[in-house]
C-alpha cells in the first residue's frame, strides 16, 4: 500500500467532476467527484443501486451524463465523438463482473477479438498467437488457450477476462466486482494477481467491490458512494476507524 501523499503528487490520469445522472425522479448521481492516479489502486464501494454502475458507464461513454466532466488522460469523453471514444477505448481495460467471456469462441479466440476490434492501436502485431500466449501467461493460465468458457472454472474464466484485458496493454483497468461470487481462496488469488499486474504493469486501476477484504488489501484509497456522491474519502485504515454511522455500515462484519 502506497503513501496517499505520494500517490497524489502523481500525474492525473481520470477524473470525474460533479457528475449528475437521473432517471426521471431517481437521482442517482448528485454530484460525484473522484480522481484516479498513476499507478494506483482506487477502490469505490456503495451499495446496490447507490450509482456504481452508473458511473463507470458514463465514464467509459456507454451512457451519457446530464451534467459534469469525464477526464480521462486529458481528453473530456464527454466531448469526444465516436472515432475518437474507440481509440481512448483501447487504453482503457475493463473486467466485466461476469467476467463475459465469449461461450461460442475459445479462449484463444476470446482474446484474439479486442486485438482485431483495435486494428489500428496493435497493427504491427502480426503475430496475434505471441501477444495471447503472453497474456495467458501472465494470469498462469498458458494451457487453456484452446478450451471452451464452458471448461474454465468460475476463477478461471475471471482469469481469462483479465488476460483479455491486459492483451490490449492499458493505462487503466476498470474492475467491476473483481471477487464477486468467487470462494474465499480463489477470490484471494484474484486479488494477489490484481497487485502483480499493477506492479508488472505500473497500471492504474478503479476497483468497484463489496468486498471488505478485498479493499482492505488492495486499496491505496478509498471513496465511499454514498446517496449519489463522494461521501467519505481516505485510506481503508481512516475510513475503517470512522465513527460515522452511514460510514462504519461498509465495515461491519
Amino acid at each position: 500500500m502506497k503513501d496517499e501523499a505520494t500517490i497524489t503528487s502523481r500525474e492525473l490520469v481520470l477524473e470525474i467532476k460533479d457528475l449528475h445522472k437521473s432517471f426521471g425522479d431517481n437521482h442517482v448521481l448528485n454530484g460525484f467527484n473522484m480522481k484516479l492516479y498513476q499507478g494506483e489502486n482506487l477502490v469505490i464501494m456503495g451499495k446496490s443501486g447507490s450509482g456504481k454502475s452508473v458511473m463507470i458507464k458514463c465514464l467509459v461513454g456507454l451512457m451519457e451524463a446530464d451534467k459534469g466532466t469525464i477526464t480521462v488522460m486529458d481528453n473530456d469523453i464527454t466531448k469526444l465523438d465516436q472515432k475518437s471514444l474507440d481509440v481512448l477505448r483501447a487504453d482503457i481495460g475493463f473486467l466485466f463482473q461476469g467476467s463475459a467471456l465469449y461461450d461460442s469462441m475459445t479462449v484463444r479466440e476470446n482474446l484474439e477479438f479486442p486485438l482485431r476490434r483495435h486494428k489500428r492501436a496493435f497493427k504491427n502485431h502480426n503475430n496475434t498467437e505471441k501477444l495471447v500466449v503472453e497474456a495467458l501467461k501472465n494470469v498462469g493460465l498458458e494451457h487453456t488457450i484452446d478450451l471452451m468458457p464452458s471448461e474454465l472454472s468460475g476463477g478461471m474464466k475471471r482469469r481469462v477476462a483479465l488476460a483479455r484485458t491486459l492483451i490490449l496493454q492499458p493505462k487503466i483497468i476498470l474492475y467491476d466486482e473483481p471477487t464477486s461470487g468467487l470462494d474465499p481462496i480463489t477470490a484471494k488469488e484474484i486479488i494477489i494477481l490484481m497487485q502483480d499486474i499493477q506492479k508488472t504493469y505500473g497500471t492504474s486501476s478503479l476497483i468497484i467491490t463489496h468486498d471488505v477484504d478485498c479493499a482492505r488489501v488492495i486499496s491505496d484509497r478509498m471513496i465511499l458512494l454514498i446517496d449519489g456522491v463522494d461521501y467519505a474519502k481516505g485510506t481503508f485504515k481512516e475510513l475503517s476507524a470512522s465513527n460515522d454511522p452511514k460510514i462504519k455500515a461498509f465495515f461491519k462484519q
